[in-house]
């Protein structure tokens, strides 16, 4: 059969591209091929230029991703569980390292490799009815897709040490004040809530975007001096593209910006 069996793509709006994780009879659960379809498809969205910004979510009505496939993982070898654990960070890396902003709108569980999903992408916006948390070590694991990194960096050592080593699955309301999450809404006004952040940040320079998301993440890997080093050498760059040009002509006669993404 052609095409993806596990999620659906689409262009909403003209310039959103949404991602759903359609495996509702299993969670969502990520397995070997979900991988390689999310990679394939989230590919698909950087390529196409009129997509300005990725919103991912899930299918059905209970889970965004409510972990990886334990039935698929439970046999593997320690060998084929590295790789398998270096193949989800891959794609997890092209999620976050891509250079389009990515939503993630958490409609209900986001365990294990769905929370480490959701911290890959940039903004995360949950129903309020959403649960969130790292089980692995009730499995006798731990976090293979990046969760013990991206959730020291989202919400501090303490709350991360407390998530991953309990193993909770914790309320929207937690994930807000721990930092995982952005915003909670409720159930019928997730799409709505998501679809408008998406359109505000698709209405902003491309360029600026991508320049911006790559020193955010590289200055947190080098620390705050080498970090202004690459913000001033981001913000040079910017100043050679039409899209800046764009910006400020646009401000100062007063009318809106039609970015082109160069």
């Amino acid at each position: 059969m052609n095409g993806p069996q596990n999620l659906r793509a689409e262009v909403l709006d003209g310039v959103i591209g949404r991602l759903t994780l359609d495996r509702p009879k299993v969670l969502n659960a990520l397995n070997r091929e979900t991988l390689g379809e999310l990679d394939c498809a989230f590919d698909g969205m950087l390529r196409n230029e009129a997509v300005r910004v990725v919103v991912i979510t899930g299918g059905g009505e209970k889970a965004f991703v409510a972990g990886a496939d334990i039935a698929e993982m439970a046999a593997l070898s320690p060998m084929e569980a590295r790789e398998f654990s270096r193949r989800g960070q891959a794609v997890l890396d092209r999620v976050e390292r891509g250079g389009k902003p990515v939503i993630a709108m958490v409609n209900g569980y986001a365990l294990g490799g769905g929370l480490e999903l959701a911290l890959a992408c940039h903004v995360r916006i949950a129903s309020s009815q959403a649960k969130l948390g790292l089980p692995e070590v009730g499995l006798g694991l731990l976090p293979g897709f990046g969760g013990t990194q991206r959730l020291v960096r989202a919400a501090g050592m303490g709350a991360a040490a407390e998530w991953i080593l309990s193993g909770e699955p914790y309320s929207a309301q937690d994930a807000l004040r721990a930092g995982v999450v952005n915003r909670v809404v409720e159930p019928d006004q997730l799409w709505e809530a998501t679809r408008a952040l998406a359109l505000k940040i698709a209405a902003r320079g491309p360029v600026a975007m991508r320049l911006a998301l790559e020193a955010m993440r590289r200055g947190l890997d080098a620390g705050p001096t080498e970090g202004m080093q690459l913000e001033s050498d981001a913000f040079g760059l910017a100043f050679a593209t039409e899209d800046m040009r764009e910006g400020t002509r646009a401000f100062l006669e007063k009318r809106k910006a039609e970015f082109r993404g160069r």
